[in-house]
């Protein structure tokens, strides 16, 4: 599951990105291949944290299970 990291707060991804023009038609991420093709992977700190994303309207995605 995607979240979005802002400053202290979680959100639910669909919150920000129903509203992205680069979202596909149904206002989910554009995910092809298990890579976000709206954003660019983040280097991990440490090897315990979940991968994270940056997309290209600035928000911080995170992949939590």
């Amino acid at each position: 599951m995607l979240v979005i990291l802002i400053d202290d707060r979680i959100l639910a991804y669909k919150i920000v990105c129903q509203g992205c023009l680069l979202a596909d038609r149904q206002g989910e991420p554009r995910w092809q291949g298990g890579q976000l093709r709206c954003g660019q992977a983040l280097q991990k700190l440490a090897p315990q944290q979940p991968e994270q994303y940056e997309c290209q309207m600035g928000f911080r995605l995170a992949k939590v299970e």
